[in-house]
């Protein structure tokens, strides 16, 4: 008969063993988007600008060029994001792959989810704006990484593009995010975590994700979202409350950074 201690361990080594597969599946599917991002943009935009691409004496690119490769690799990458996390849950789940990353409702004889009742979900929407903002400008603050206010996009960007930026904003990060974390990770992560477990392991990964070489405060910021993202995914079983979530919560915060100033 296995000695408690024994079943400790080997629950432990389980757990740990979970967690680190959850974020190994998560980061490789960030790192292989963003990889061939890169590769079809610097091919693409250098056939495009008459460059060749593997030469090492190259010109130096104008701004706007800069700003315009900077944009297509963004949106590359969460469209790439968003195949790549369909396909490999289709490829594990098969018929029910929909079902996996919470974009239909749960077998029969499943364990139904809480519910989460319209009202709150508008009341909640109606208040996240302040929370989200108040969160992330003082977190900016606290690391004196302030959020400038009153500033324009890129000058280098044309009418197009800035509408381009604005649907990858709204739209297709959302989208693409909310498929990888709280679709095909919380699925992953639900096999062997309780709720709240599930809720705080792929709501830090998601902040994680969003590390950058100017530090913590990207990440710290989005920790309440995050959570909150994920109780939305738990309560209602579904993925698209979520997104609506997300992209509400980041035209919220285009629109403060952006509002044009008094006078």
């Amino acid at each position: 008969m296995p000695s408690p201690r024994g079943a400790a361990l080997r629950s432990a080594f389980r757990l740990a063993a979970g967690l680190a597969g959850l974020a190994f599946w998560g980061f490789l599917a960030l790192a292989l988007a963003s990889l061939l991002a890169l590769v079809i943009v610097r091919v693409g935009a250098d056939w495009l600008d008459g460059l060749g691409s593997w030469t090492t004496a190259r010109p130096r690119l104008q701004p706007r060029q800069l700003a315009m490769r900077e944009l297509a690799i963004d949106v590359i990458r969460q469209a790439l994001l968003a195949i790549l996390v369909v396909a490999a849950v289709r490829w594990r789940a098969g018929p029910d792959w929909r079902r996996a990353l919470a974009l239909a409702r749960p077998a029969p004889g499943a364990a139904p989810a809480p519910g989460l009742a319209p009202h709150r979900l508008a009341l909640l929407l109606l208040v996240w704006p302040l929370i989200h903002i108040t969160w992330v400008t003082g977190t900016a603050e606290l690391l004196q990484m302030p959020i400038r206010r009153h500033t324009a996009l890129a000058p280098g960007l044309t009418t197009g593009a800035a509408a381009l930026w604005l649907a990858y904003v709204l739209i297709l990060a959302p989208i693409a995010e909310e498929l990888l974390v709280r679709g095909a990770l919380y699925d992953r992560a639900r096999r062997f975590l309780p709720p709240g477990a599930a809720i705080a392991a792929t709501g830090l990964l998601f902040a994680a994700a969003h590390l950058t070489p100017a530090g913590i405060a990207r990440p710290l910021s989005l920790i309440p979202l995050a959570l909150v993202l994920g109780w939305v995914r738990w309560r209602s079983g579904r993925l698209w409350p979520g997104i609506l979530l997300h992209a509400w919560s980041n035209l919220a915060m285009i629109a403060y950074v952006l509002w044009p100033a008094d006078g």
